[in-house]
């Protein structure tokens, strides 16, 4: 039987992962302007993998961990 969208998108990250991401995020955003510079895609790329990064912060939530999938933060 399916999980409930609510179920999967329930909050699933304590302190130390949610910074992780957070960091992580910050960093792949402003990884994305020098990026401009090669190739817009590729900066394009880098922008949405930081912010979906800062949402996974922000909102508490692992799409790897929802997946069912185990990691270490």
């Amino acid at each position: 039987m399916p999980r409930s969208l609510a179920a999967f998108l329930r909050p699933n990250l304590e302190r130390p992962g949610r910074r992780v991401r957070a960091v992580m995020g910050g960093v792949l955003l402003v990884g994305s302007l020098p990026a401009l510079t090669v190739h817009g895609l590729l900066a394009l790329a880098l922008a949405v993998a930081g912010a979906f990064a800062l949402f996974e912060a922000w909102r508490g939530w692992c799409l790897v961990r929802a997946c069912g999938l185990k990691t270490r933060l």
